[in-house]
């Protein structure tokens, strides 16, 4: 009879840590949402703003020909679209370039300069090997206090929640403009990723790289490599 009540009790008290454990992923996931859902914005709205330090284009996969995904193309497109009407006179690419053989930053501003964009105007972060990086780097070492953030909706609410914990005024433009391969899986994989970020950002440990400052407002060419 004792055996078979501490098994009930350890029953009990796995399934109410589970409770809480799903519990907290959820109000978590839930609060990322609600705060950085309040600064996403339509990209008309974006273009009417005037305190715009840079457009910060958040990288994502390339092909082993240098070819960007169709989510990095279309967050490339849109971001450009916001620099040629005026939303702000600097695009900051920020992306993995950790590998010698895998580089998005380069593929994203040649993307850029091929549409007009001149090579000035355009930073790259070789060392936004994550959200939580890129946000981080653009206040400390491209000296970014106003930005409009151009990513995928599921990823936008947390790349704006960051920033804003961050202490950047941050907006939110979407580029979400087709039905991606793994669609699904991205969506669920954001919940976890809200969370750890949540947690992250209360902790505010320090980026794998820092450096020297290199500010938004003066000439893109100094971050080529």
């Amino acid at each position: 009879m004792k055996k078979k009540k501490n098994l009930i009790v350890s029953f009990i008290v796995i399934i109410c840590l589970i409770a809480v454990g799903s519990a907290s992923v959820l109000g978590a996931n839930a609060y990322v949402k609600m705060i950085g859902g309040k600064r996403i914005i339509s990209p008309e709205k974006a273009t009417e703003l005037t305190d715009v330090d840079c457009i910060i284009i958040l990288g994502c996969g390339v092909d082993a020909n240098g070819n960007p995904s169709w989510m990095l193309e279309d967050r490339l497109k849109k971001g450009i679209e916001l620099y040629k009407k005026g939303a702000a006179h600097k695009i900051l690419m920020s992306g993995d370039h950790g590998r010698k053989f895998y580089d998005e930053v380069n593929t994203m501003k040649q993307f850029a300069m091929d549409t007009g964009v001149p090579s000035s105007d355009i930073f790259m972060d070789h060392a936004g090997f994550s959200t939580y990086e890129s946000m981080y780097r653009a206040k400390e070492i491209f000296e970014a206090e106003s930005v409009i953030i151009v990513t995928q909706e599921y990823h936008l609410y947390r790349a704006v929640y960051i920033a804003e914990k961050l202490g950047l005024k941050a907006y939110g433009v979407s580029a979400t403009e087709r039905v991606y391969g793994g669609e699904t899986y991205f969506e669920q994989r954001e919940i976890l990723a809200r969370c750890k970020d949540f947690l992250i950002t209360i902790l505010k440990p320090k980026p794998t790289y820092l450096g020297e400052v290199i500010p938004v407002s003066g000439d893109g060419n100094i971050t080529n490599d």
